[in-house]
């Protein structure tokens, strides 16, 4: 079980605008998304480009540099080039601010 960080408040999250978290050993990708939040890897699991600087188009994030896409709802990578998932975080709202969960 990880620990819970907070990462941001509510009022930094946009609808259909990907935020970036900057952690210690990984920056992670936030999004808001019909009411709720949901976390990633920020970086693609093809060609490590920022999955932030992306199109998000419903669930999907579309990478920048090749066009890989990926369901922020799970991690599962939907086109190709890229084909291995990205890991996904637990996120959480208490009150107006935004925790993600860290192993």
């Amino acid at each position: 079980m990880g620990k819970w960080v907070r990462v941001a408040s509510v009022e930094e999250i946009l609808p259909r605008q990907p935020f970036l978290v900057a952690m210690e050993d990984d920056d992670i990708a936030l999004y808001w998304i019909n009411g709720e939040y949901y976390a990633t890897d920020d970086l693609c699991s093809h060609a490590e480009a920022s999955l932030v600087e992306g199109d998000l188009e419903g669930y999907t994030i579309h990478c920048p540099r090749h066009g890989g896409q990926f369901d922020v709802r799970t991690g599962e990578a939907r086109h190709f080039p890229a084909y291995a998932p990205i890991r996904t975080f637990p996120v959480k709202q208490e009150g107006r601010d935004i925790f993600i969960e860290i192993d």
